[in-house]
């Protein structure tokens, strides 16, 4: 049976004042993928992420979410979104843990909704999935950039997306701690069925732990298996320097 078809982009260009960020992007995410998007600095990915979540509105072209176009898509909680270094910035504000997983719920009620015994529910299901609950009472402030992470996560997971797409999530995450998060990415989409999107430099993990990978530099590089593309010879095309992958069959 094929897979159904969660976010479509079809020939998707962005940019103003003669300043072209992408080109002529057309690509398909089908459910159950665990897609690791690469590229150099400035290459676009982030406003690409931008695009898919209807947060920026491309110049042409048309984004498709679950089959409808993105300005008549109304379930957006079904799409998890954790930014670009939400989990590194400085935090004063006087929420908790809880109060900040709580909050994500909030796209799924709609506004000005009570919080209900099966929104509670999902609350701590999202928490303990992201094995957040120890952490609850705790001030988010208080936490390390890979516990914070964890947090802004389990607050994406809150509203039950189908889709978690994440911006760089291991900046500033320590490295004993990315093996860990990295099995946790791989139980979101193996185990709980959530197609995921990330961006990320580390190449290195690519090689390994995605099922599909895509290359962007304002134009589509490619889209595919990283068995065909993660290569010393094309990442090097790719970057225009010299990028050393490990890739380890299994």
């Amino acid at each position: 049976m094929d897979k159904e078809i969660c976010i479509e982009l079809d020939n998707i260009n962005y940019g103003g004042n003669g300043n072209k960020i992408l080109e002529f992007i057309s690509f398909t995410v089908h459910t159950g993928e665990y897609l690791g998007i690469i590229g150099p600095n400035g290459g676009g990915k982030t406003t690409l992420l931008r695009i898919m979540l209807g947060l920026l509105k491309p110049s042409e072209g048309e984004v498709r979410i679950f089959g409808h176009n993105i300005d008549e898509f109304k379930e957006r909680h079904l799409i998890g979104y954790v930014p670009q270094r939400a989990a590194h910035e400085d935090f004063y504000f006087p929420a908790s843990v809880e109060e900040v997983v709580r909050s994500g719920r909030a796209a799924r009620m709609g506004l000005f909704k009570r919080y209900s015994s099966d929104d509670q529910k999902a609350i701590e299901h999202a928490m303990g999935v992201a094995d957040v609950l120890k952490f609850r009472t705790r001030l988010i402030g208080e936490l390390s950039g890979g516990e914070r992470q964890r947090v802004f996560i389990a607050r994406a997971l809150a509203g039950e997306p189908k889709v978690l797409i994440l911006d760089e999530p291991v900046v500033g995450v320590d490295i004993g701690s990315k093996d860990s998060f990295y099995a946790f990415l791989k139980h979101l989409n193996t185990d709980l069925k959530i197609t995921i999107l990330f961006v990320t430099h580390d190449v290195g993990v690519i090689a390994h732990e995605v099922t599909d990978i895509m290359c962007l530099n304002r134009r589509l590089i490619c889209h595919g298996s990283p068995q065909e593309y993660i290569k010393e010879d094309f990442l090097e095309k790719v970057y225009g320097k010299k990028v050393t992958s490990i890739f380890h069959d299994h």
